[in-house]
């Protein structure tokens, strides 16, 4: 990566080093508190620079949590930035941070599958580590990547990203539709859809910034497809913002925190049930435990309420021109834009391994490491109340606690053998 400098030399003391898959805000601070720690960590990356789904987000994009809770380990969030990031800015962030700490990324490079390592190659490969390594470490892994290369690691730290994979519902006559239909992902910004009909199909936080943006933006018409209502808080209220609610509540008795946001919506969200959105049926934390964040308000309550933005019923089919809708009405928009969200794409990496759940999601997380592969670890495949770049940075520091530990890894005679700088990396905020 330009501008970045070459890592140390570090493979006279750790023959084999940690792999961590993907060059996100997660991958990238545990590559940081790893080196922190002494502990050699290699980024691989399939594409040519760090923060690759960010550079690929729309324009408009900002983080929904602030700077100040927004920032990984060692290193502050410039306040330049402002309250609420960038999308560009968060890029230029993660490309200072690769700099900042030295990390050894390797970009280019895709991991396609991860397989266990025989014992006789792990034993060999372990043979003058300097220290040893620890009883519990194993032969390691074996990582299958791009060009026919074979990479071997003590460990693996899987940060391939939340949204990895887009998602397009097969709806009924699909192959039919006339119009323009595209993932939220291919969308940028208004431009392509201006004097157009346009429906949004989602009403999570990224269906409902684009259909803003879109009104905003020019488009004829904007219609929001719903299929279930969404919660809206507002991003900020009297300075206090809605990360360091979630935060605080993210412990509490689920029942009790659905009280409370039912308290605090009908103080701070207008009603907009005769404008298509009802308040929702179901309590705001038990949505967020299946996995359902809610939709901070960036201009959607605005929106509706000025019928730029017309809330209708949930996608049913698609015949020509026309889109079926759940109430059995038909419109026939312009263009479709499906904010239908993401699957994490870990079946063909690690599906063989039996560490993914029925959603493939993985059964194990941070500082944890499934019981049948022991050494590997995820990353970033949550999406807390309290903010995912706050939770990586968390995980960062506690994977590298818990795999220098596993490794056998001493961080002073490391970080002394390699010539590494104490980054003095701590997580940026306790624990609420």
């Amino acid at each position: 990566m330009p501008g970045v400098p070459a890592a140390p030399d570090m493979s006279s003391t750790q023959p084999r080093p940690v792999y961590v898959i993907g060059a996100g805000p997660g991958g990238l601070a545990v590559a940081a508190a790893l080196r922190a720690r002494g502990v050699r960590a290699v980024v691989v990356e399939k594409s040519d620079g760090v923060g690759a789904s960010w550079r690929g987000h729309y324009a408009r994009l900002h983080l929904h949590t602030t700077r100040r809770l927004s920032a990984l380990p060692g290193l502050a969030i410039p306040r330049r930035f402002g309250r609420w990031v960038s999308r560009d800015d968060v890029v230029r962030y993660l490309e200072k941070y690769a700099e900042f700490h030295e990390l050894e990324l390797v970009t280019g490079v895709e991991v396609t599958r991860i397989e266990r390592a025989p014992a006789a190659a792990g034993a060999g490969d372990d043979a003058g580590d300097g220290g040893g390594a620890a009883a519990g470490e194993g032969p390691g892994w074996l990582l299958h990547a791009s060009g026919g290369r074979v990479l071997a690691g003590r460990a693996v730290v899987v940060a391939t990203g939340f949204n990895h994979t887009p998602r397009l519902p097969d709806w009924p006559g699909r192959d039919t539709y006339t119009g323009a239909l595209a993932h939220a992902s291919a969308y940028r910004d208004p431009k392509p859809y201006e004097g157009r009909d346009v429906l949004v199909v989602g009403a999570g936080n990224t269906g409902a910034e684009i259909a803003v943006d879109l009104a905003e933006g020019g488009a004829a018409r904007v219609r929001l497809a719903v299929r279930t209502a969404p919660h809206i808080v507002r991003r900020s209220t009297a300075g206090w913002p809605a990360q360091r609610t979630g935060i605080l509540v993210r412990r509490l008795p689920v029942r009790l925190v659905d009280r409370l946001g039912a308290l605090t919506a009908k103080v701070s969200v207008p009603d907009l049930t005769a404008y298509g959105l009802p308040r929702p049926e179901s309590g705001l934390y038990s949505r967020v435990r299946q996995g359902a964040i809610p939709v901070q308000d960036v201009g959607l309550i605005a929106a509706v309420r000025a019928g730029t933005v017309e809330p209708v019923a949930a996608v049913e089919a698609f015949d020509g021109a026309e889109v079926v809708l759940a109430d059995g009405s038909r419109i026939t928009p312009d263009a479709v834009v499906a904010a239908t969200g993401y699957r994490r794409g870990l079946e063909g990496l690690i599906g063989h391994l039996d560490v993914l759940d029925e959603r493939g999601r993985p059964l194990a997380h941070g500082r944890r490491t499934p019981a049948q592969a022991p050494g590997l670890y995820f990353t970033g495949f949550t999406n807390p109340i309290s903010g995912m770049f706050r939770e990586m940075a968390l995980d960062a520091e506690k994977i590298a606690k818990a795999l220098a530990r596993r490794l056998g890894v001493r961080a002073e005679a490391r970080r002394a053998a390699a010539h590494l700088p104490d980054t003095g990396l701590r997580p940026v905020d306790p624990p609420a």
